[in-house]
């Protein structure tokens, strides 16, 4: 899916997430989703010990992709380097803008070790508990670790990611590959 941000300020990014296409198993290509994203992060994020931000999403969805025709994202980014060790906690809440006690608690935690200036290592964690008034059993909340390697340079980067599903209620197995380019 491709992302589109501009920094609008050193503390305010505006993204767009257009479009989320899925490709079925016959070769059928599937509108899913359109997304609106504001990141608020304090300045100089890159370059602190201690960073902190939050992230808002806006989606439109087809039904087939979900059950709500609007869905939204808050994603409290908090996080501290401790030389090339960067540790990076998102206690995520999503909303199909049914009421407060229907958020949802999709935590992601990231450990990363920056080899050097360009490649960096991590491991990533990422899990989705339901309802905050009624968090699921431990077995049956979606929970995926990640293996993780991004390599940057001065005009973008490729980060590429191989997860494995820890219990019934994840997926075997997730690749995920992201390319950016600044302009």
């Amino acid at each position: 899916m491709p992302e589109w941000a501009y920094g609008v300020t050193n503390w305010f990014e505006a993204g767009a997430y257009l479009p989320v296409y899925t490709v079925t198993r016959d070769g059928h290509f599937l509108f899913d989703s359109v997304k609106l994203r504001a990141l608020f992060a304090v300045p100089g994020a890159a370059e602190r010990q201690f960073f902190y931000g939050v992230n808002f999403e806006l989606s439109y969805n087809t039904a087939h992709w979900d059950t709500s025709r609007y869905s939204a994202e808050i994603r409290p980014i908090v996080g501290v380097r401790l030389g090339k060790i960067a540790l990076i906690a998102n206690p995520i809440l999503d909303s199909s803008f049914d009421g407060p006690k229907n958020l949802d608690f999709a935590p992601a935690v990231r450990a990363a070790y920056t080899l050097n200036e360009r490649w960096t290592v991590a491991l990533e964690h990422y899990a989705d508990y339901g309802p905050v008034h009624n968090l699921q059993a431990t077995g049956a909340r979606a929970q995926t670790a990640f293996a993780v390697v991004n390599y940057s340079h001065r005009g973008g980067g490729v980060e590429f990611g191989i997860g494995h599903g820890l219990n019934r209620a994840s997926d075997d197995l997730v690749i995920k590959l992201m390319l950016n380019h600044d302009l």
